[in-house]
């Protein structure tokens, strides 16, 4: 990992956006990566560390995976079992200072816990907190002994032995912590790394590698202050309060580029490749690469793979930027060859900044041409197949509805659905007029995570997960379904008929209109962003893994406030003995 060197802190009041810190000052650094030789046991320990965020701050106490922030990245041949111990090491107390503030004063938008001011609070309970975690490897296939279920975390001087067998193509994985009601506060500690799975169509595409292959792990941050207004090291975990209302998610003032604010990076007038993760609790970014001028020239960037592998071809960025839902993550390339003496920075366009600075990080390109033997592939994976109902989807599979809402306090939820023959009256009632033919009403069986079960899939078996943001207004929710790689099948948008004092449709949801997907949204996912009014569809085969999982809101404060879900794969073999709640057995569709 690059060392920071100390250096003064800027003169002057310390005032936004900066803050009073120097952009672009410090260099990118880079995890140091672990190459797994196949079928062996690591131990990786969680330890907390002090690392500075920046060579103008006091160091930070973190929460880390080996001593490093973010991890170290875990390298492993697709089809090579690996045993991680994950070994919890960590001393101390909890390394947070965790400040709710008014609403109506942006408190996200500034450092400092501004205890002194009327409506800002210590959150009680965050401070005694012990180190009680549990690992997630997001996008495994494995058992769901190994997957991280969020009830079975541990206390220091304890061990979790997971086994991944990696039986999955070249891809973006990464691990964090995901204990149960925790997560937010314990990824936020700096508990994020991560994993990828390399194979042999990957390798024979030549892509650029070693020094030209970098993560890029983006998180948002917050920092208190001392008693003058500088800031210091402490993290601070500090969101907007609404009395008696919903829970607002955290964002903080500073943007981080693995680990550090506001990085730099010295790059050949070369092909790179960037492995690019949004690991913040709930911003999402939507990235451009600007000149100097801030003039967009995203037209020097292809993105190649998304969470699940490589795309069949290579794809252009959006129009307005590509956004970066928590828990998304890219594969990109990007083409400095014509930027030679430049000095490029990748910049947040997402219009739910709030006065927080939009620069991430600087390029600098080095004004000597180099030779570069890799050119663009007019084609990337060979083996993708889009999904098709009736051939690659087969005509044979299942139908998960999942309903996305506000309920009747203003709190973000998720519903496991059930369909039933007709309205029973009452709340929990969802109708829709199906553009497919017919009327569709379900009910709600689920709500909270701790509630019974309502999803069973056969083991290896195809299943289409429908996913209704039924909320008039709200946010949008990056949806994480565990153990699979989906492909969207569609996004639809509609005008809500949700009525939220009485938590149910007071008449069927209709008139849908296709959006249509962008050329990446059809690569293999495992993340997928669902839009207030939006139907989006995804299908996914259960294979690789059996027993209990769980689908979840990414974003984090979401997640830990009951928008997750759990979900059982078995064998279809043992299916037809279980006892389902409704007192019957398990049966198929």
């Amino acid at each position: 990992m690059t060392e920071i060197i100390e250096r003064p802190a800027a003169a002057g009041p310390i005032t936004g956006p900066n803050w009073g810190l120097t952009k672009f000052l410090d260099p990118l650094p880079v995890p140091p990566v672990f190459r797994s030789r196949g079928r062996e046991m690591i131990t990786i320990p969680m330890v907390a560390k002090q690392q500075r965020l920046h060579s103008q701050l006091p160091p930070s106490t973190l929460w880390t995976y080996a001593g490093h922030f973010p991890g170290p990245t875990i390298e492993v041949r697709s089809g090579k079992q690996l045993r991680i111990s994950w070994s919890n090491e960590i001393d101390g107390e909890f390394p947070l200072v965790a400040v709710q503030g008014p609403v109506t004063d942006a408190p996200t938008s500034r450092p400092g816990s501004e205890l002194a001011k009327p409506g800002y609070s210590v959150v009680e309970g965050v401070a005694d907190l012990p180190a009680w975690t549990v690992v997630h490897l997001h996008g495994a296939r494995t058992n769901a002994g190994n997957d991280g279920w969020a009830h079975n975390a541990g206390l220091k001087g304890t061990s979790q032995l997971t086994e991944y067998q990696n039986r999955q193509p070249a891809m973006p994985l990464w691990y964090h912590d995901h204990a149960m009601a925790i997560t937010r506060f314990n990824v936020h500690t700096g508990l994020a790394g991560m994993y990828l799975v390399r194979d042999d169509e990957e390798d024979a595409l030549a892509l650029p590698h070693g020094d030209r292959e970098i993560p890029l792990i983006i998180t948002d941050r917050n920092l208190d202050t001392d008693a003058t207004g500088a800031l210091t090291g402490q993290l601070l975990f500090k969101f907007p309060y609404v009395p008696n209302g919903p829970m607002i998610p955290f964002s903080g003032p500073f943007n981080l580029v693995n680990g550090v604010i506001w990085p730099h990076l010295d790059v050949d007038a070369k092909w790179y490749r960037f492995r690019l993760l949004n690991a913040a609790n709930s911003r999402f970014y939507t990235l451009n690469l600007v000149d100097e001028d801030n003039n967009p020239v995203n037209d020097a960037v292809r993105l190649i793979g998304t969470d699940g592998g490589l795309l069949p071809v290579p794809a252009e960025l959006p129009r307005a930027g590509l956004t970066v839902a928590p828990a998304e993550r890219f594969d990109v390339l990007i083409d400095f060859s014509r930027f030679k003496g430049q000095k490029l920075k990748l910049r947040n366009a997402d219009p739910r900044l709030g006065g927080v600075e939009p620069d991430l990080m600087e390029f600098r390109v080095d004004g000597r041409a180099k030779h570069d033997s890799f050119t663009l592939p007019e084609k990337v994976s060979t083996s993708y197949v889009r999904l098709q109902h009736g051939s690659t989807l087969p005509e044979d599979h299942d139908h998960v509805w999942i309903a996305l809402l506000l309920n009747s306090d203003g709190h973000p939820e998720m519903w496991d659905l059930e369909q039933v023959d007709a309205d029973p009256g009452g709340a929990g009632i969802i109708q829709l007029q199906d553009p497919a033919g017919g009327l569709k009403t379900f009910r709600m069986i689920g709500r909270l995570f701790d509630d019974t079960t309502g999803i069973f899939i056969d083991h290896d078996r195809w299943a289409v997960w429908n996913i209704v943001h039924v909320a008039n207004g709200g946010p949008a929710h990056p949806i994480h379904i565990h153990l699979t790689e989906f492909q969207a099948l569609f996004r639809r948008a509609f005008t809500t008929t949700f009525d939220q004092a009485t938590e149910r449709t007071t008449k069927p949801i209709d008139g849908f209109t296709d959006v249509p997907l962008e050329k990446y949204e059809e690569g293999w996912k495992d993340t997928i962003i669902v839009n207030p009014g939006q139907w989006v569809s995804v299908a996914g085969q259960f294979g690789g893994g059996t027993g209990e999982f769980m689908y979840h809101c990414h974003i984090l404060d979401h997640e830990d406030e009951g928008m997750m879900r759990p979900f059982v794969v078995h064998p279809p073999e043992v299916a037809k003995f279980h006892v389902h709640p409704g007192g019957g057995h398990h049966h198929e569709g």
